[in-house]
């Protein structure tokens, strides 16, 4: 399946990629290029087989549950202690988002 110049398009759009004229032409025949390199992994494709999304198949979390370390906690005090700035029982750090005004 060959993309055309406006599926290219549409992509670049996406991809906030600015493509005029010839830029345009050269990437959709790259693409094209691209997508013909990969076509004989289609002769691979097998309807009756499952797409794998993970490597290791039912894997679903190897995570630990959260819990407080009450031999390593830091006391909330004594963090908030050496803080520049705090409110309450949170950290302030400057605002990255805007001007942040004064929150």
């Amino acid at each position: 399946m060959a993309l055309s110049e406006n599926d290219v398009r549409g992509i670049a759009d996406y991809a906030r990629i600015a493509l005029e004229g010839d830029e345009l032409a050269q990437m959709t025949a790259y693409m094209n290029d691209a997508v013909d390199i990969l076509a004989p992994i289609l002769k691979y494709a097998d309807e009756d087989v499952a797409p794998t999304f993970h490597p290791i198949g039912d894997l679903v979390n190897v995570m630990r549950d959260d819990a407080v370390d009450a031999e390593r906690a830091l006391p909330l005090n004594a963090a908030l202690d050496n803080a520049g700035s705090s409110r309450g029982r949170m950290f302030r750090v400057p605002s990255i988002l805007g001007d942040g005004g004064d929150n």
